[in-house]
C-alpha cells in the first residue's frame, strides 16, 4: 500500500528532472546535444572544416526571454575550429563584419530545428532554418531552407 502511495512522488520527481521539449542544456549554456546540432549544421550545410575555415562564431545569442545562451562546445571533438568569437555588443572594428550564428536547437519527436545565419561582409549574408534527426551516425541535416538574405 504505501509503495501506491509513493509512486505519485517517485513520478513527479522524475518528471521534474526531464527537460522540457525544446529546452537546451541549461538557461545559459549549450549541452552536448546542442553543441552536436550546431556542428552538424556547421559541416555539413556550410561545409565548415580544414579546407573552409569558419569565420567567427557570434555569441553569446540573445534567447526570445532576453536572456543569454552561450555556445561553450568542444567543437575540436566535432571537427571544427572556431578560432574566434564574434561579440554583437563590442565596439565595431574594422573587418568585423564576418560571422556565423547559431541560435539554440529546438527538440520535437521529429529531431531537431536550427535557425542559423552568416555574413561574409557588410552586405552579404544569409539565414536559413535546418532540420536535423539523431541516428547511428549522429545528427544528419535534412533540409535547409532559406530565412532571410541580405
Amino acid at each position: 500500500m504505501r509503495a501506491l502511495l509513493a509512486l505519485p512522488l517517485l513520478l513527479a520527481g522524475c518528471a521534474a528532472m526531464t527537460p522540457a521539449p525544446g529546452a537546451s542544456g541549461g538557461a545559459d549554456q549549450a549541452s552536448a546535444r546542442d553543441c552536436a546540432v550546431a556542428a552538424a549544421v556547421a559541416r555539413e550545410h556550410y561545409r565548415f572544416g580544414a579546407d573552409n575555415v569558419p569565420p567567427p562564431l557570434w555569441t553569446p545569442v540573445e534567447r526570445a526571454d532576453g536572456g543569454r545562451f552561450h555556445w561553450r562546445c568542444d567543437w575540436a571533438a566535432h571537427g571544427l575550429a572556431f578560432a574566434e568569437t564574434f561579440d554583437p555588443e563590442a565596439p565595431a572594428e574594422p573587418g568585423r563584419t564576418r560571422w556565423v550564428k547559431f541560435e539554440p536547437p529546438i527538440y520535437d519527436g521529429d529531431g531537431a530545428r536550427v535557425a542559423t545565419g552568416i555574413l561574409h561582409g557588410p552586405l552579404a549574408g544569409m539565414g536559413h532554418e535546418c532540420r536535423l534527426r539523431s541516428g547511428v551516425a549522429g545528427w544528419t541535416v535534412v533540409e535547409c531552407r532559406s530565412t532571410w538574405i541580405s
